[in-house]
């Protein structure tokens, strides 16, 4: 699994550059995040993000699969998504 949080470190470190924002500083809770997310995609098999509660409702739950649809107001109104993973 360490190799596939690596990966994922990589990817979203990139997607936040992107987007202009960054992935949380603090890597421990960085890493327990993206962990989370390979959970919920083993057990649902989607990477929903691990704050949020998964329905069961394939449509519904699309709107959380990382990074998900609340992120970004998130970031610019709290300074952090409810994650944690991506910050200001």
């Amino acid at each position: 699994m360490n190799r596939k949080i690596k990966k994922l470190i990589k990817e979203f470190e990139g997607y936040a550059k992107e987007n202009g924002f960054r992935l949380n500083p603090d890597s421990k809770i960085a890493k327990e995040t993206i962990r989370g997310l390979l959970e919920n995609e083993k057990k649902h098999g989607q990477r929903y993000c691990p704050c949020r509660r998964v329905t069961g409702n394939k449509e519904e739950d699309k709107k959380i699969i990382c990074p998900c649809i609340y992120h970004e107001k998130e970031i610019k109104t709290q300074g952090h998504c409810l994650c944690q993973l991506f910050f200001k």
